[in-house]
């Protein structure tokens, strides 16, 4: 059961979202993961720090078990994020904060890359609607 108000507003906002919007909150969630996982990393909080990556690692997975493979770009980006999965693991296993740095630069330029298409399918979308 949902109890704060909190809570029911992020359960509506997921539940509302377009794919786009759901593909973007990804990317967010992730990037904030690798972030804290990085605080952890540079405080010497490896508890913290493999959980924070272990959870953008999560959602790097389900970025790739999502994608549609009838597209080419698929492919690309399948082998995009088991790259980026491959840098958060060394970045754990060898408490290092580089590998996680890299990772976190790719998902913040396909963060950007998305949500720029986002704005451009959305506008295509609006000039077709109006004729």
């Amino acid at each position: 059961m949902i109890s704060s108000p909190y809570d029911k507003y992020r359960q509506s906002s997921v539940q509302t979202a377009t794919p786009a919007q759901l593909l973007l909150m990804m990317y967010d969630g992730a990037i904030k993961f690798v972030r804290g996982g990085l605080e952890g990393l540079k405080d010497s909080n490896y508890q913290n720090a493999n959980t924070f990556l272990n959870k953008a690692q999560t959602i790097v997975s389900e970025l790739i078990v999502t994608l549609d493979y009838s597209f080419e770009v698929s492919k690309g980006l399948a082998a995009m994020y088991e790259y980026i999965n491959y840098l958060l693991v060394q970045a754990n296993v060898k408490k290092e904060p580089g590998p996680a740095e890299e990772a976190l630069g790719y998902l913040v330029e396909l963060r950007e890359t998305w949500s720029q298409a986002a704005k451009m399918s959305a506008v295509v979308g609006s000039d077709i609607a109006n004729g």
